[in-house]
């Protein structure tokens, strides 16, 4: 009985697997069809002639380096910024012993519960009044105040024995020597979770270039591939093999860095 069980809950873990990655095998293999092709009846799983006439059109008719530059440009200091963020705020938050920083948290905490259009408006007026619209950093400062790595980096600070702080600062170590020498070496595995994470978020974010960029030489992968849908017609070849080129650089971190992926997914929610 323990056995069929098993065999019965890894069948449903299959059928489960199946359900989410067949749409994007899908399009991966739509990216190799001719365009007459995508909407022939019958419709078939995988291309009746293959081709890389679409991603040879996506070099050609879509500025691929263009875009890629601007959104790796975004992801790079997105994510070091998040990282320096998180690190300072969680461990002021753990380790300065003040009433008031308890209900701060508390207060921070509560944000997660907020959508992102309710920040919108406020974040958009700062992003303005501090000259930013319209730039690659404009997309970069609405980012980095992100609660889930402050929280993350919060609750591993907390584990961290008082006294190892307590030595060097006997020792005539600063505030800040402690926290560079000391606290940020052995905190470096959240660090990597954080930054993959970070790295995850910023690469697919859509609404904050969307706000923050106008010019078309700035924009992001994510952006531009919404320039291809014209409002009386689409060429979804082009798309389908530009959106597999986006997925590459993610696939290849979650390659790299699997096991602390799923370690995090295991361990917490995360929210963007």
């Amino acid at each position: 009985m323990k056995t069929f069980r098993s065999v019965l809950f890894h069948i449903l873990l299959f059928l489960l697997a199946f359900i989410w990655i067949f749409p994007v095998l899908w399009m991966v293999l739509s990216s190799f069809k001719a365009g007459s092709e995508l909407f022939s009846y019958p419709l078939t799983f995988f291309p009746k002639v293959w081709t890389l006439e679409n991603y040879k059109s996506a070099f050609e008719q879509f500025d691929l380096l263009l875009y890629t530059g601007n959104t790796a440009f975004i992801t790079f200091f997105a994510t070091v910024l998040t990282i320096i963020m998180s690190s300072m705020c969680g461990y002021a938050l753990a380790k300065y012993h003040y009433k008031w920083l308890n209900f701060l948290f508390m207060c921070m905490l509560a944000t997660t519960m907020l959508p992102t259009e309710v920040i919108m408006n406020p974040s958009f007026t700062v992003l303005n009044t501090l000259g930013l619209y319209n730039s690659l950093w404009g997309a970069i400062i609405t980012t980095v105040g992100t609660m889930t790595g402050t929280f993350l980096m919060r609750q591993f600070f907390m584990s961290v024995p008082d006294e190892l702080m307590e030595s060097a600062r006997i020792d005539g170590a600063s505030e800040g020597r402690v926290f560079l020498s000391i606290m940020l070496p052995i905190c470096r595995p959240q660090i990597a979770i954080l930054a993959i994470f970070s790295f995850q978020w910023r690469w697919n974010d859509y609404i904050w270039p969307l706000l923050a960029l106008t010019d078309p030489q700035k924009y992001t992968l994510q952006l531009a591939l919404r320039v291809l849908s014209g409002a009386e017609a689409v060429n979804w070849s082009l798309i389908l093999s530009t959106t597999v080129m986006t997925m590459i650089p993610i696939l290849i971190v979650f390659i790299i860095f699997n096991k602390q992926i799923i370690n995090a997914n295991m361990s917490s929610g995360v929210k963007g």
